[in-house]
């Protein structure tokens, strides 16, 4: 039982040994009181009624089981008129109330008529949640829920909450706590662990008495700094060495611009927010302790800052060393000259001493993705160029190298299989139907050494093939033409025995 039930029952017990001894001579005329008031209510609220014409006295509201629910002296020189009031029980069957005027020798003088009053235990509610809109990533964070009785019902709803995430998964069950007439409370601590947006949804379960109600989705956003936005920079910088500064805003579809500031004072323009980023590469200048700030402005007005404490050491004492490797060749030099023909593809390792990445970029008819390089011509020169923003002790290094771009080496799209033994009188491919090399071209084959061993054939799909047709053995040879200016001739010998 509740604890407003209990105490409900205990006054209602009161009540009635008070009520057994006024009703005992109640008087067996009409009514001549007036009682009105409401009909029907909710479990919980408080109800007034209306009593007239009262004279000195007691005037008291029983039911029809001789339960007193209220009752109000009346003095001398008291008005014509009294009120009555009481809290709805949360269950049980309807009331017939009516009013008695007794005198002061508890002597009854006047009752009224009777009034039904009606009321439902399905006390309606409704669920809130009440969260900040950003917390900090790694901080606990209260999320308040409030579950209140409706249609002016002070009944304080009981029972558990259960909250889940946007996924419908539960990730707390909590019960609530009364909060004064008709609202009850409960919280969960929640860290969130990584930045983003979380939903969350509260579902208050009822307890026979208040139904159940669920709240709209609230959506958290957990950022580094626990507010819109949060500032990513490294906490040793050295002076003369670039850093870039990031500013991440949420939520992620903010619009508007970002500054950044070094010691209070602007260091960038404003930067507009792409995708809930602006991002400023900076080159500090100062050794010492220094407050890197970024503050935002929405293209609605709105606006924000955040800022961390950083350490600026001095500068490099040298200049940063890259070593560029081409795997199965070696280290290309800086400034150094390098030929590679139409269609080469080059993939590099880079080192330098700083350790910090070496990022590569080219110009002329080359192209470069990631450490690989593809010349695209047959002729001309291209400029590599590897760039590291060093780092600890080591400054910025950029070096160059020259390509110097020739006819391609043809590569055949199928090969033949390679020298060495073949079955007698089997039939081997030497070319696939269609062209042969990577420069579009076919080759054409004969036999070399040994005809009478080797028999070269053009089966009808367009393909090349090659029989040892007796044992011993035998060389072919086959000859792809080259392209003017793009690509150098082939030649592939093949030696068979069977």
């Amino acid at each position: 039982m509740s604890p407003i039930r209990k105490a409900l029952a205990a006054a209602a017990t009161t009540l009635a040994v008070i009520a057994g001894a006024l009703t005992l001579a109640a008087p067996a005329h009409a009514a001549d009181l007036s009682l009105s008031g409401p009909t029907s209510s909710a479990p919980g609220a408080q109800v007034q009624y209306t009593v007239r014409p009262v004279q000195v006295g007691t005037v008291v509201l029983l039911d029809q089981n001789g339960t007193q629910w209220a009752q109000a002296p009346i003095g001398f020189g008291a008005g014509t008129t009294a009120t009555l009031s009481f809290q709805v029980p949360s269950g049980g069957s309807p009331l017939q109330l009516t009013a008695t005027n007794y005198d002061e020798n508890y002597s009854p003088i006047a009752s009224s008529n009777t009034i039904t009053l009606s009321f439902a235990s399905n006390v309606g509610t409704t669920t809130q949640i009440q969260a900040p809109n950003v917390a900090k990533v790694g901080t606990a964070t209260k999320i308040l829920v409030n579950v209140y009785s409706q249609s002016g019902s002070t009944y304080s709803p009981t029972g558990n909450v259960v909250f889940t995430d946007g996924s419908g998964n539960v990730v707390s069950t909590v019960g609530l706590s009364p909060n004064g007439a008709g609202k009850s409370y409960a919280y969960w601590w929640w860290t969130p662990k990584a930045a983003g947006s979380y939903i969350f949804v509260a579902s208050y379960k009822g307890d026979g008495v208040s139904q159940p109600s669920q709240s709209a989705q609230d959506v958290v956003f957990a950022s580094a700094s626990g507010s819109n936005i949060s500032l990513t920079a490294p906490g040793t910088m050295t002076a003369g060495i670039p850093v870039t500064l990031v500013a991440t805003l949420v939520p992620s579809t903010i619009q508007g611009s970002v500054g950044f500031t070094y010691n209070g004072k602007p260091i960038s323009a404003s930067i507009p927010i792409v995708n809930g980023q602006a991002s400023f590469q900076w080159i500090p200048t100062t050794p010492g302790q220094a407050v890197i700030g970024a503050n935002f402005t929405t293209n609605g007005g709105a606006s924000g800052s955040t800022s961390d404490n950083v350490t600026i050491v001095a500068g490099p004492t040298a200049q940063d060393v890259i070593t560029l490797t081409q795997p199965g060749y070696g280290a290309w030099a800086p400034g150094g000259t390098y030929p590679l023909g139409n269609g080469s593809v080059v993939g590099f390792t880079a080192t330098d001493l700083s350790g910090a990445p070496v990022a590569l970029s080219v110009t002329g008819p080359c192209a470069v993705n990631g450490m690989t390089l593809t010349v695209n011509a047959a002729a001309g020169a291209c400029v590599l160029t590897a760039k590291t923003s060093g780092g600890g002790n080591y400054g910025p290094a950029t070096y160059t190298y020259n390509v110097a771009i020739g006819p391609g080496v043809q590569q055949l799209v199928s090969p033949p299989p390679p020298s060495g033994k073949l079955a007698k009188k089997r039939t081997y491919q030497l070319s696939a139907p269609g062209v042969d090399t990577n420069a579009g071209q076919n080759v054409t084959w004969k036999v070399t050494k040994g005809p009478s061993v080797c028999k070269i054939g053009y089966p009808a799909s367009g393909a090349v093939t090659i029989k040892l047709v007796k044992s011993g053995s035998c060389s072919v040879r086959g000859i792809a033409p080259g392209v003017p200016n793009m690509w150098q001739p082939l030649t592939v010998d093949r030696t068979y025995k069977s």
